[in-house]
């Protein structure tokens, strides 16, 4: 079964997110309390597998943890950059998202980028719009649910 291995939040952007206890979602807009949150994009959550983290540690930075890459929900087990676009996801009761976008353009001022070099999230992140919201935390399961 996959699940939701950390909810991440941050109030300012460029710069890693905080592990939280719990997040709320909401529907047309995203993380409430995050600086990417926000009605007008297609970009309202980021979400990044546990198994991209290790890719990194496993080149030597091993400090690397939920949150440093900007992403909102840290998964495991969910193969996420194999989701094509417009898939739909269930993370913990209520929230449904719908995958956007795979991978970004990772911005010159990354954080994780000046500090090791290389960034996974541009290869392997998806982003999602909120279709419907509600809270999420850590352990909650991650299922798709649909296109």
């Amino acid at each position: 079964m996959a699940k939701i291995i950390a909810v991440c939040k941050s109030e300012k952007k460029g710069i890693s997110k905080i592990s939280v206890p719990e997040i709320t979602v909401k529907e047309n807009y995203g993380v409430e309390g995050d600086a990417h949150a926000d009605c007008a994009t297609h970009r309202q959550v980021s979400l990044l597998a546990i198994e991209s983290i290790e890719k990194m540690r496993s080149k030597g930075f091993d400090f690397l943890k939920p949150g440093d890459f900007a992403e909102n929900i840290t998964t495991e087990g969910i193969d996420l950059p194999a989701l094509p676009v417009g898939t739909k996801v269930k993370a913990g009761k209520d929230v449904i998202l719908e995958i956007t976008q795979i991978g970004k353009e990772c911005h010159a001022s990354c954080a994780i980028r000046q500090q090791v070099g290389d960034c996974v999230m541009p290869r392997e992140g998806v982003f999602g719009k909120v279709i419907h919201g509600g809270k999420v935390k850590a352990g909650d399961s991650i299922t798709v649910v649909g296109k």
